[in-house]
């Protein structure tokens, strides 16, 4: 039995170590998302209402990735906690397999958050492209003004001198 207990303990060790890797994995994903984010906003040479856009997209992704660091954080520490219970207990095997079943929660729970992540860049990577196609449309709609505003003025300049003539 403890044997059994030793082997399983030792499975439980390298799951927690498989899902401490894959929470830090997702902790720098998360912050090299910040990151992006804030060159982004950094790098982009808008006006003033283009750049209040990107700010509020920035803001919104930066919440959402912050509330993700959090949970992240939380999971390590369970994780953590998860490992130093496995090492101090061998009592029963009954608490091995509420360690397991937590395990696999905790599993659940990091490929979800993966998964949000996932999301979140996604998300942030279609406003930036809907961003940049409202500023290339904004472009076209000031030069086809400036074109009519021109038009516009060629057109009484010749009504004026027609008229001056009349």
């Amino acid at each position: 039995d403890r044997d059994t207990d030793k082997k399983r303990i030792e499975e439980l060790l390298e799951e927690n170590m498989v899902l401490e890797i894959a929470q830090k994995q997702s902790m720098n994903e998360s912050a090299h998302l910040g990151w992006e984010l804030e060159q982004l906003s950094k790098s982009t040479d808008l006006a003033d209402s283009e750049k209040s856009f990107v700010f509020e997209l920035n803001e919104c992704a930066s919440s959402r990735i912050l509330k993700l660091e959090k949970d992240n954080q939380s999971l390590q520490n369970t994780i953590q906690e998860l490992r130093d219970a496995s090492l101090t207990s061998r009592e029963s095997s009954l608490k091995f397999v509420e360690l397991e079943k937590e395990n696999q929660q905790l599993s659940k729970k990091i490929e979800k958050l993966q998964n949000q992540i996932e999301k979140e860049k996604q998300s942030s990577q279609d406003l930036e492209t809907l961003s940049e196609e409202l500023i290339k449309d904004k472009k076209q709609l000031q030069v086809v003004m400036e074109t009519l505003k021109a038009d516009k003025d060629r057109q009484i300049k010749d009504l004026k001198q027609e008229n001056d003539h009349l």
